[in-house]
């Protein structure tokens, strides 16, 4: 088969379309036709060296995906081969095939087609297992979403929403911000013009952060007694030093997390989740895909290249 490989980390121009080996599915697995994969900014870090694949997963990029069933591995039930899904993975999404654990695939939902149905998986899961199993935001508590125009923070927005939460967005232009309006934030902070901290200091229960170290000071600033503040990445370095006092005087507390290095199980407890609590949102309309473009998978680099730009509002998906 064919798939997006990376000989050698670099820019978008490392991402080489060429011939790979066919997957197969092995026990408890599921083998997917892909028909779209989404793009996350985890496989921009993957070709640029900085994010390896855990061991034993496959070096193709690509943390989620939709298509069709082609096969099922032994002791596999619940899913039936021709059946459309759309997968949570920990690599191989941009490629023909996939190999993926039962547990980590879903049916695409109601009102969503199948290629859009591969902008769910990776942030849908992020957001539920951040959000709501890990903070345990509530209904009439505070959301603040940096880089409420992501993939991350579009469907940030959208749930937290959906629950019946304030949500507060940063974004870098009015046009992002607009769009975030759009799905339902309530306040809308350009970082390049305002300063987040003093829009919304001892305010926000439950902090969302993609920047880490730069920002580190003032999510804490921001919190309310008893906040939370999750930390997904580190798009504003990995180093900070602030206060502690800060921290113990609000009882607030700070945790990290990621989705790829978690162990099967865990991963799979996370996806039933969102099938009980996300799916059904999705299905009503209530929770909407948002896809800012699709590319065909033959030109990862030309997504890359958007990914960097930060041009975009939602996910990019490549296509088969």
């Amino acid at each position: 088969m064919r798939a997006i490989t990376v000989p050698e980390p670099g820019g978008p121009e490392a991402l080489v379309w060429a011939e790979v080996d066919d997957p197969v599915a092995g026990p408890g697995e599921v083998l997917i036709d892909v028909v779209a994969a989404g793009v996350n900014r985890a496989d921009v870090l993957q070709r640029q060296g900085h994010y390896d694949p855990p061991p034993g997963v496959s070096p193709v990029p690509g943390l989620e995906c939709a298509g069709r069933v082609a096969a099922l591995g032994e002791g596999v039930d619940g899913v039936r081969v021709g059946d459309e899904v759309c997968a949570l993975l920990a690599g191989g999404g941009y490629a023909e095939r996939v190999a993926v654990p039962a547990g980590q695939v879903l049916p695409v939902p109601g009102r969503v087609g199948l290629v859009n149905a591969a902008a769910l998986p990776e942030v849908a899961c992020t957001v539920w297992s951040t959000v709501f199993m890990g903070a345990g935001l509530r209904p009439g508590e505070t959301l603040l979403v940096h880089g409420g125009a992501s993939g991350i923070g579009t469907m940030a927005v959208q749930l937290a929403k959906a629950v019946g939460a304030r949500v507060a967005v940063t974004a870098g232009s009015a046009e992002k911000l607009a769009r975030c309006r759009e799905l339902g934030a309530d306040v809308l902070i350009n970082y390049r013009e305002q300063d987040f901290a003093d829009e919304l200091e001892n305010e926000v229960d439950v902090v969302l952060d993609i920047v880490g170290a730069a920002y580190l000071e003032r999510n804490v600033r921001v919190l309310a007694p008893g906040g939370r503040l999750v930390i997904i990445g580190f798009q504003g370095g990995v180093r900070a030093e602030f206060d502690l006092r800060r921290l113990l005087a609000k009882r607030a507390s700070v945790a990290a997390a990621s989705l790829r290095a978690r162990p099967v199980a865990e991963k799979a407890a996370i996806v039933a989740q969102v099938r009980d609590h996300v799916w059904p949102l999705l299905a009503d309309a209530r929770v909407v895909p948002v896809v800012d473009r699709r590319l065909p998978l033959a030109d990862a680099a030309e997504a890359h290249r958007a990914m960097e730009a930060s041009d975009h509002v939602g996910k990019i998906l490549l296509t088969a």
